[in-house]
């Protein structure tokens, strides 16, 4: 049991380092290829109901996690298995699986290059970059619009992208990795409020909700343990955190906003329509161009945090559990 979660620590190591060298290729991405299936499911079971979204979501996401499990058994064979060679096996495939769910690297990288443009006062090149990030519309929001827009996603994402992947794996090993991601993944494609999802997607959107609580609540305290003015982030989390309608993006931006000094929220667009959001950290001021890098580089050492938190969490657990055994041995 300990040489597991010691495997589990290594092989997290090295897929979060994959992540900062490789991030996401542009081709063959796992998850990529998860989404084309997700989205077959869909094309075969799609009506306006919310039983037939539950069963969508249970069959993508459940599918995904058992499929996962089976491999994780079948590449450290068994319960019984012994040997560094499946242990290595077993630290390979946690890597890879780390590097596969993890997108922070990917995420810096889209929010620099909007970032960049803007500085350079190219509005229309950080427009074309925006849909890459987040679902808002470009040709709607002027430049410092799209930095407050580029900052609140660098936030949001921090959590979905990274904490949250890391807290799953940590909990579930391999299938808790692929799990999160899948939810995730599903709420991206069907979860939002358009008329064709609004009941198709509601059980994606509330089983995202569920899985990304944990996370998102770790980010938050991350945030404000690595933020330049850790009380201003706490006194923001605290204010403002539980005004966002998304339970789970609430938290993590307002305690951004706090930690790099600057006002968010507030009035923005998706596919045309609008909505009006209350301010987090009002007393902030507005987000500007040059706050993106500024974010990027809060969201990496959020993420170096949330590595280090949830590993050393599960060898914790581990070493609990080998006590916890030790001494029923000997008194049984």
């Amino acid at each position: 049991m300990r040489a597991e979660h010691a495997g589990y620590a290594c092989g997290a190591a090295l897929g979060f380092l994959g992540d900062l060298i490789a991030a996401d290729p542009r081709r063959g991405h796992p998850v990529a290829a998860f989404g084309r299936a997700a989205a077959a499911v869909e094309s075969r079971l799609w009506r306006d109901h919310r039983g037939y979204g539950a069963a969508h979501a249970v069959l993508c996401a459940g599918g995904a996690a058992a499929g996962a499990a089976l491999l994780e058994r079948a590449v450290r064979g068994g319960p019984r298995a012994h040997g560094p060679a499946r242990a290595a096996a077993g630290t390979a495939l946690t890597a890879a699986a780390v590097w596969a769910v993890l997108g922070g690297t990917s995420l810096g990288r889209e929010a620099r290059a909007i970032g960049d443009a803007l500085l350079a006062g190219d509005t229309d090149r950080a427009r074309r970059r925006l849909p890459h990030l987040c679902g808002r519309d470009p040709q709607a929001l002027d430049g410092p619009q799209m930095a407050r827009a580029v900052v609140e996603s660098v936030a949001e994402n921090t959590s979905d992208a990274v904490v949250g992947a890391l807290v799953w794996g940590a909990l579930g090993g391999v299938p808790g990795l692929v799990a999160f991601r899948a939810v995730n993944t599903l709420d991206a494609m069907v979860g939002h409020k358009s008329p064709r999802y609004r009941k198709f997607g509601w059980a994606s959107a509330r089983l995202d909700d569920v899985a990304g609580w944990p996370g998102s609540r770790l980010t938050a305290a991350l945030t404000v343990l690595a933020a330049p003015d850790r009380r201003a982030a706490a006194r923001a989390w605290k204010a403002d955190g539980a005004a966002h309608p998304s339970p789970n993006a609430g938290p993590v931006e307002a305690s951004f906003a706090g930690a790099l000094g600057v006002r968010l929220g507030g009035t923005l667009t998706y596919g045309g329509r609008m909505e009006h959001r209350p301010q987090l950290n009002g007393a902030g001021r507005p987000a500007g161009a040059a706050d993106i890098a500024r974010a990027v580089r809060l969201s990496r050492r959020v993420g170096v945090l949330a590595l280090t938190t949830t590993v050393a969490g599960r060898l914790a657990a581990g070493a609990l559990r080998s006590a916890v055994s030790r001494h029923g041995r000997r008194t049984g």
